[in-house]
């Protein structure tokens, strides 16, 4: 069950906060300057989620942050930058959901269950994707058409929840002494597990139906990690 959040804040430009002031303004350049780049950072998601990041143009973004193509320049070089901005916005975001899910398991308690644990983290994952379905295409759709650096960005993120994995698996073999050691490929592959079956949702316009993963997540985690064989296969070489 998912906490109730805001739908889609990420991709909303205007929302319930006030409109910034058009031309001259009386508001000082240290507040204006990131309220225009957090609305350009918004409509970024918003159009890439909607257009795809292949037919985004600066004029789109710009139309829906409501915003002049000359401030655009102001906080970014180019399209690919913005969307870069982008998407560590959403990246941090979805850990902090993570890490607050995996914190408030651990309330009234002196320690949860190591289990307990991962489906906390677990379910911020799938919770923020779905709260989140703009930011969840731009990142696990689009980001991998956005070139190398969106690339590599990706790749990095991949990289940052293997090792959050590796760390709980790590701290959980204490009170599990009958789990065995396992190698630095099983992380990622537990990786990339997971993302298969979050993006076939998201490609697919189902992301609203993540949360209902929780268990099948979970349950790779464990049988890939709790299931590792202790001796080598006898047909392997």
């Amino acid at each position: 069950m998912c906490n109730d959040v805001t739908q889609g804040s990420l991709s909303r430009v205007h929302g319930s906060r006030p409109g910034l002031p058009r031309g001259r303004s009386s508001l000082p350049a240290e507040v204006v300057g990131p309220a225009q780049r957090d609305r350009l950072i918004r409509a970024m998601i918003a159009a890439t989620a909607e257009l795809g990041y292949a037919q985004v143009m600066v004029a789109d973004v710009v139309k829906r942050a409501r915003v002049s193509r000359k401030t655009f320049y102001v906080h970014f070089a180019d399209k690919e930058e913005c969307f870069l901005a982008a998407n560590d916005l959403g990246v941090e975001q979805m850990f902090t959901r993570i890490a607050v899910e995996v914190s408030a398991a651990a309330e009234g308690q002196d320690g949860p269950d190591a289990v307990v644990r991962l489906r906390a983290g677990l379910r911020g994952y799938l919770c923020f994707l779905s709260d989140e379905p703009e930011f969840a295409r731009t990142f696990l759709v689009e980001g991998l058409a956005a070139g190398p650096r969106a690339l590599e960005r990706f790749e990095a993120a991949h990289r940052r929840f293997a090792d959050l994995t590796r760390r709980w698996y790590e701290r959980a073999l204490p009170e599990h002494e009958g789990w065995p050691a396992v190698p630095p490929d099983a992380y990622t592959a537990i990786v990339g597990a997971l993302h298969e079956l979050v993006t076939v949702r998201v490609r697919g316009g189902r992301t609203a139906e993540l949360p209902t993963l929780e268990d099948t997540a979970l349950r790779i985690h464990l049988a890939l990690l709790t299931g590792w064989p202790t001796k080598p296969d006898p047909g392997g070489r």
